[in-house]
């Protein structure tokens, strides 16, 4: 095991109160596609073109097909180690709070409780009339959806391009980093921003960032393991709890 990895482990097992930020990286590993680059073109639409609302409002019918592709494509998507790790390190440490940029539902199912999904979840539908949420996991949805209570379109429960995070959701999520003794940063390019922020709000917290490339966080915290985090995450909680392999 690396020196950087025995570091980790040792400031994990030491704390209390561990505060995870996950980003896209995360589900890339369970064959989620990040849409990043070339190979995030669809139709040759970039995602930003047809994740805003003004292209909602403009076809509706469009952007619904591209995110039922997107439902369609999770539909046989299992979490990874690196999730499971995840949940198992909530179920070790005495406070814990997972912060995620992914929309996927992937935490959830493998078991992760206290969760913030701060980007949304693909999975839920939102109501443009009455606001009425539901949790559509798994169900193959019409081209152009309408609410079961008051006939009104729905729209995926997810954070669009050029809209705000829902303020108490974020407000958590910063109380969290701000109140942790640990902060894991996972598989997130620390470009996307208001969650790369949440790094310099761990002032008090031993930071470490884990991923398969150098970020603009990695010389801004305390220990950066390079690699998958499917396969770093389960060594740093072996390591950290004594667990068997």
């Amino acid at each position: 095991m690396s020196a950087p990895l025995q570091q980790a482990a040792r400031a994990l097992s030491a704390a209390t109160n561990v505060c995870v930020l996950t980003g896209a990286g995360v589900s890339a590993e369970s064959g989620v596609p990040t849409f990043r680059g070339l190979d995030g073109l669809w139709k040759n639409f970039r995602p930003e073109e047809v994740s805003n609302p003004d292209a909602f409002a403009r076809d509706p019918a469009l952007v619904w097909e591209w995110y039922n592709m997107r439902r369609d494509r999770l539909g046989g998507v299992e979490p990874n180690p690196g999730h499971h790790a995840i949940a198992e390190i909530e179920r070790r440490v005495d406070r814990f709070t997972l912060v995620t940029q992914n929309v996927d539902g992937l935490h959830a199912a493998a078991g992760s409780r206290n969760v913030l999904e701060v980007h949304g979840n693909i999975w839920r539908t939102l109501c443009t009339g009455c606001g009425r949420r539901q949790d559509r996991t798994g169900e193959r949805l019409d081209a152009l959806p309408a609410c079961p209570a008051c006939g009104a379109l729905l729209r995926p429960d997810v954070v669009w391009f050029g809209e705000m995070l829902d303020p108490d959701l974020w407000d958590a999520a910063v109380e969290a980093v701000r109140s942790c003794d640990l902060f894991l940063s996972v598989g997130t390019s620390a470009v996307v921003y208001p969650a790369a922020g949440l790094l310099d709000a761990a002032a008090g917290a031993v930071k470490i960032e884990v991923n398969v490339e150098p970020t603009p966080a990695s010389a801004r915290v305390d220990i950066a393991l390079a690699g998958r985090s499917g396969q770093l995450l389960p060594l740093l909680a072996r390591q950290a709890f004594g667990l068997g392999d």
